[in-house]
């Protein structure tokens, strides 16, 4: 589990979720909308140096309940977003019809 304080916030003018932890961008899952409703996640990325230490999970658990929150509606096209949504069943609920 990831040792420093971390926030998840949605970057719209870059189309992306943004992890920070003690000022360092830490990782982003970048998105595209479609419509209103709709986010289509692209690609998650984690700094190199930071990986096998939770940050990803962190990362989209974080943007996911920012979708669920803002009614949003998701498209997993990211396959680490795809894997997190599939073993985390709560997430389920906001896929969006292909």
């Amino acid at each position: 589990m990831p040792n420093r304080s971390t926030k998840v916030t949605n970057n719209p003018a870059q189309h992306r979720y943004e992890l920070s932890g003690d000022g360092t961008l830490l990782g982003i899952a970048r998105y595209q909308p479609q419509g209103e409703n709709i986010l289509v996640f692209t690609h998650t990325e984690i700094d190199s140096n930071q990986e096998g230490q939770g940050y990803g999970s962190q990362l989209a658990r974080g943007a996911l309940d920012d979708a669920r929150r803002t009614g949003k509606r998701v498209v997993a096209r990211c396959e680490f977003i795809a894997a997190y949504i599939d073993s985390h069943p709560e997430y389920r609920e906001l896929l969006a019809e292909a």
